[in-house]
């Protein structure tokens, strides 16, 4: 039997098993990592070819292996599958794929736990999820959206601008995605129009420590009470960079407001206006990825887990890291740490003060 399984190998789960190896656990005896997809990279090697590296939030160092400086231009996807890749080989990380994971179950409050794969089962003391959100896009439901006549696509399944030349998109969603999509398209030859539920969150405040310090204590304040994870923009607003100052001046990044309703040629908005358009693009971001935790009964009466730090207060067995407060890499990165010391003690491994302390990368 294993000690820890970790479930997907982004940046949440790769920081988990690299503290895991470097405190004392063995890789394949102790430790294995189980990834749904082909190659190295997460969610980031699903990402749209036009996110750039130097257009993508920022990519935080994993632990004991800085990133460097990539070009600005290459895309973000390339990058990242490259580092991650690179990283698993440098520490000797037990990475297994692609193994998809159906579900995690136990037949006891205080025995093993289950892994149950597409590809065999693994019994082990512990659980760390690392399985974030990309695989669970959020469709939200608006009338008439089964009766719509042209393409619906969702930042999921993103490719191209230059697939909508000459067509009209109805961007939907206050994000950065749809702020990022808005300007490719309107740069593609495409004409757009853009729907929020509330007026956008620009703010001027430096995307800084600071500000990643706030936005991650309001988010655990959330987990901590056990309330579903809110969209990312709720807690960090849009930054007010010069190419999106330039994009509101020019009448691009301008929400008509709040979307009513799909028609079979476009879309119907709260003020009653009717736009005619050949596309949606839902731009409305993702949730959990835990439905193989389900078993476990972990959710509470509001919907979400109840969290403190990477603990899942419903069953010890279990730690989320990039989940909540550490859904940004450097979040993920840090969860990653705190998880595999958590485990350590868990395991009664022991936790040597000195040694933390050390251990920092």
């Amino acid at each position: 039997m294993l000690k820890v399984v970790v479930i997907g190998a982004g940046q949440a789960g790769l920081s988990a098993a690299h503290h895991l190896l470097r405190r004392g656990l063995e890789p394949e005896e102790d430790v294995v990592v189980l990834d749904a997809n082909p190659g190295p990279g997460g969610a980031w090697r699903h990402r749209w070819p036009s996110l750039t590296f130097g257009g993508a939030h920022g990519i935080h160092d994993l632990p004991g292996m800085a990133l460097g400086v990539p070009d600005p231009a290459e895309p973000a996807s390339s990058v990242v599958a490259r580092y991650y890749g690179e990283y698993e080989r440098r520490f000797g990380l037990p990475v297994h794929r692609p193994v998809a994971v159906r579900r995690v179950e136990s037949a006891s409050d205080d025995g093993p736990l289950e892994v149950v794969t597409d590809s065999g089962t693994w019994r082990t003391e512990l659980v760390v999820n690392g399985t974030g959100t990309w695989d669970r896009p959020y469709w939200p439901y608006y009338p008439g959206r089964e009766g719509f006549r042209g393409r619906q696509l969702h930042t999921h399944d993103f490719r191209s601008a230059e697939e909508f030349r000459g067509r009209h998109v109805v961007v939907v969603g206050g994000g950065t995605s749809a702020v990022q999509f808005l300007l490719q398209l309107d740069a593609a030859g495409a004409t757009t129009t853009w729907v929020t539920r509330r007026p956008p969150q620009f703010t001027q405040r430096p995307f800084d420590a600071r500000w990643g310090r706030d936005v991650e204590r309001r988010v655990d304040e959330r987990t901590r009470a056990g309330l579903p994870t809110a969209s990312v923009v709720s807690a960090t607003g849009l930054p007010l960079t010069p190419e999106y100052r330039a994009g509101i001046e020019a009448g691009i990044l301008a929400s008509a407001g709040p979307l009513e309703a799909l028609t079979p040629d476009g879309a119907r908005l709260a003020d009653g206006r009717e736009i005619r358009a050949d596309a949606v693009l839902w731009a409305t971001g993702f949730r959990p990825a835990l439905d193989h935790l389900a078993p476990l009964g972990l959710r509470e009466p509001g919907g979400g887990i109840r969290m403190d730090g990477v603990r899942v207060l419903a069953d010890p067995r279990v730690l989320l890291v990039g989940y909540g407060a550490s859904a940004s890499t450097l979040g993920a990165t840090r969860a990653g740490r705190a998880a595999a010391l958590e485990a350590l003690r868990l395991l009664g491994a022991g936790e040597l003060p000195h040694r933390v302390g050390a251990a920092a990368s």
